[in-house]
């Protein structure tokens, strides 16, 4: 896989709680320039990003981040004023209590619940997998599936840990023939990159892809 076409793959991503506009700005131009995926911001520099950029940029954001547990009406809000601010994808995190406590209809519920919101708008659904069972995870895939939503995301990059083989190699197992899978959180080299992408991976997340593939190494999420 050239480059180009990695990068092609990649949510180009700012998401730290600090991000001022000029970060933002920095990651846009790049976007722009290496032809990303999308960046991934934070919801308050959505609308920002929009107005200053429009069609040029794909804009993603996140939901009930990075912890999962706002109530399923805070995120529906959330969703909601991103698209109307210009988002096109939409990541959410499950609410990780729910999930611990077996409530996996609950969480299926909610992810169905955003999906219709966003309509044909991407959703992607971070399950923070560094903290679930082997039994979680493949409960996950399955409300993942049946809720309808278009990816699930291993992790928030703010969690324990991040993106492994081994959780994309049970996501592959266990996931439909519909949803796609985005790794996230802990990919650090360009190798990293390129074993997540062999592995089937159709989205990475992560604000080093950029600097990796120009040999650099800035360090980030």
């Amino acid at each position: 896989m050239t480059v180009e076409e990695m990068l092609g793959k990649v949510d180009h991503t700012q998401l730290k709680a600090f991000a001022t506009w000029e970060d933002i700005r920095k990651l846009c131009q790049e976007a722009i320039r290496f032809h990303t995926a999308s960046v991934c911001v934070p919801p308050a520099y959505v609308k920002r990003i929009h107005d200053t950029y429009g069609e040029k940029i794909n804009i993603c954001t996140v939901v009930g981040f990075p912890l999962g547990y706002s109530v399923t009406e805070a995120k529906l809000a959330e969703v909601r004023q991103a698209l109307a601010d210009g988002c096109n994808e939409i990541d959410m995190v499950v609410n990780i209590s729910d999930v611990k406590n077996g409530l996996y209809e609950k969480v299926e519920e909610e992810i169905r619940t955003l999906k219709r919101a966003c309509g044909e708008h991407i959703l992607k659904v971070i399950v923070e997998a560094c903290y679930l069972t082997e039994e979680e995870k493949i409960a996950m895939c399955r409300a993942v599936t049946d809720a309808g939503a278009d990816y699930i995301k291993t992790s928030t990059g703010f969690g324990t840990g991040g993106a492994t083989r081994e959780d994309v190699e049970l996501f592959k197992k266990y996931i439909g023939p519909g949803v796609k899978i985005k790794a996230a959180g802990g990919v650090s080299t360009l190798e990293d990159l390129e074993m997540f992408l062999e592995l089937g991976c159709d989205r990475i997340g992560t604000s080093r892809a950029v600097g990796l593939c120009q040999g650099q190494d800035t360090g980030g999420y």
